[in-house]
């Protein structure tokens, strides 16, 4: 049973992860989904777990909101039809195969070893063929622009982030929205690589960059980005 939970106002108790850190001047809070329901609150030192806690009620309404719009987590099984990356495939689970392949029509993804570890082998897929194809996403721009290094991650409440270091880094659930979402978000963080704020020669750089929809992929993931975290 963990020592602090936040209580939602559905009832669910969602357990909270409290870290104390030196040298931390801010509370930090990030609201986790995936893989499990959990809050991670980091304080500085010499910050009572009290104030944590009173911080964490004053986001409550952004917290709450986060929740309610996690989509519940549908499980993957043999013989399901699920779309990643433009493509619409059935998965299918093979356990005398060692490795992951296609089948010979494209219309079957293969994943081989043990039936436990299905997901967890069709998930690594998944994320592998995302980094190429934003890669090749990337490559498309001016080189100027090209960052030093492009991280994936599971992340709730960003779908990417470009640090001044030169690092681009992208939620791996992008895999499961169309194409061209999938797109906006790459030419966003690139656009970042010129201007670290979201003035409007940022948003028209990112025009630039996208070309004509650019505001219809923005409201796409808008209205439908919870839905990305179905899966996992």
């Amino acid at each position: 049973m963990p020592d602090h939970v936040f209580v939602l106002s559905s009832g669910e108790e969602i357990p909270i992860v409290i870290t104390t850190r030196r040298g931390m001047r801010n509370m930090t809070l990030r609201p986790r989904v995936v893989p499990r329901r959990e809050i991670c609150l980091s304080k500085p030192w010499l910050t009572p777990t009290m104030s944590a806690m009173h911080f964490l009620e004053r986001k409550r309404r952004w917290v709450e909101n986060i929740y309610l719009r996690a989509p519940a987590k549908e499980p993957i099984i043999p013989g399901m039809k699920i779309e990643f990356l433009g493509r619409e495939l059935v998965v299918v689970h093979d356990p005398m195969r060692r490795g992951n392949g296609y089948s010979s029509d494209g219309t079957q993804l293969i994943l081989g070893g043990a039936a436990d570890m299905f997901e967890r082998r069709l998930r690594d897929v998944i994320m592998a063929e995302f980094l190429t194809t934003v890669r090749e996403m990337v490559h498309t721009v001016p080189r100027e622009i090209w960052p030093r290094r492009i991280t994936v991650r599971d992340t709730t409440s960003r779908w990417g982030s470009c640090s001044t270091s030169g690092t681009i880094s992208f939620s791996w659930r992008l895999a499961f929205a169309p194409l061209d979402v999938l797109r906006y978000v790459v030419m966003h963080e690139l656009a970042h690589r010129r201007h670290m704020d979201h003035s409007p020669e940022f948003w028209a750089y990112v025009r630039e960059l996208y070309g004509f929809g650019v505001e219809r992929a923005r409201r796409w993931l808008t209205v439908h980005g919870a839905q990305l975290h179905r899966y996992f």
